[in-house]
């Protein structure tokens, strides 16, 4: 436990992950508890926050496992309200929810398109409305949203709606920081690369020939040859919700290995 974030409480929807493996939700949560915060973890699973939850309990931390689907309003205004009852402030509102189905424009009708674009940029609407009214009131508060690379780059992946959802993500982030800087509010967007997540193996494995054919060919994508963890992610995030970063805002951070600067074929 450190104490870069004694304190404060976070929000952290998309906190999940499934069983016992380790998300970006996940490490999240985690990390920010370690860093001293007291951790909401809120997911549309009950038993995968939970989980979360526990795993915070067990190294000493503090938090609150809460189940909401942060497609429904009233049930993103109720996790805050609960948050509030529970620990009386609000200090860092962490957004990790999103999906990514494949598909090109010819593939993704208009319903599967919306529920993209409602899940990946809906979410962040959503909760920065219920928490920035506690955030205004204080005179302080960060938001860290967590984007894709994918955002600005192309995958290699055929995943139209996730690169337009994230793309707009990102200009979301900035559009909040910049509308709400003078009121002692920052927001900031994390765009993973190359990252080992659970997610992985469950969507996109099938599209190579083995589990080990993928790992080595999104390995050789990045300039260090190696694959990222939702540790590293998770890092950066306690990173721009602390003070130490208190004069960064509006930022979209590629944690990619260097993998944005990259000439495909030349890594």
């Amino acid at each position: 436990m450190t104490e870069q974030l004694k304190d404060r409480v976070a929000l952290v929807y998309g906190a999940g992950g499934p069983g016992q493996e380790l998300s970006n939700g996940r490490a999240a949560a985690i990390a920010y508890a370690r860093a001293g915060a007291t951790v909401v973890c809120i997911d549309r699973e009950a038993s995968t926050a939970e989980e979360t939850a526990r795993q915070i309990s067990e190294e000493g931390g503090k938090a609150l496992a809460i189940a909401a689907d942060v497609t429904n309003t009233e049930q993103v205004n109720q996790s805050v309200e609960q948050a509030l009852q529970a620990f009386g402030r609000l200090d860092i509102l962490h957004n990790n929810v999103g999906i990514a189905p494949a598909g090109g424009p010819l593939e993704i009708d208009d319903e599967a398109f919306a529920r993209v674009m409602n899940i990946n940029v809906g979410s962040v609407h959503r909760t920065a409305r219920a928490v920035l009214p506690h955030f205004i009131k204080q005179g302080k508060g960060a938001i860290v949203n967590i984007s894709s690379l994918a955002a600005v780059r192309w995958s290699g992946y055929s995943y139209f709606a996730y690169y337009s959802s994230k793309a707009a993500m990102n200009q979301a982030t900035v559009a909040l920081a910049l509308q709400y800087a003078a009121q002692g509010i920052r927001a900031n967007a994390i765009m993973p690369g190359v990252i080992d997540t659970p997610l992985v193996y469950q969507q996109i494995s099938t599209q190579y020939e083995s589990v080990e054919a993928m790992r080595q060919a999104r390995q050789n994508a990045v300039p260090m040859k190696r694959t990222g963890s939702p540790w590293d992610i998770a890092y950066a995030s306690v990173f721009l919700a602390s003070d130490r970063a208190g004069f960064i805002n509006g930022v979209c951070l590629p944690v990619d290995g260097g993998h944005s600067c990259a000439i495909p074929g030349l890594v």
